[in-house]
């Protein structure tokens, strides 16, 4: 069986998954603290958020699996940063969006 997915283009097939990726608030604030910090973060991601290991680690990978974030292993830890090139296409397709969403509004008023 085929997915439906494969009628949608890449983008947004792209935009979806980060869109998803940052459809929980622990994932927003797991962004924040690696937006703070000037370098990888490792383990103490977990010391800031109230959360368990074991979650913090099913948030990080569903970040990077999005590909919001990078994962470099560091001995026996995994430092993490946000990939900005990344973000920054999300961003600017998101923006494509709203802009191709708005434009047919303004053409097709509406309720």
């Amino acid at each position: 069986m085929i997915s439906k997915s494969v009628e949608f283009s890449r983008d947004e097939q792209q935009i979806a998954s980060m869109a998803k990726a940052l459809a929980h608030p622990a994932r927003i604030a797991i962004l924040k603290l690696l937006a703070a910090k000037q370098d990888c973060m490792c383990g103490d991601i977990v010391e800031e958020l109230p959360l368990a290991q074991s979650t913090v680690s099913q948030h990080l990978n569903q970040l990077k699996d999005a590909g919001l974030i990078k994962g470099a292993i560091d001995g026996p830890k995994v430092c993490y940063c946000i990939d900005y090139k990344a973000l920054a296409k999300f961003r600017a397709n998101l923006d494509s969006v709203f802009a191709e969403i708005d434009e047919k509004r303004e053409a097709n008023e509406c309720c």
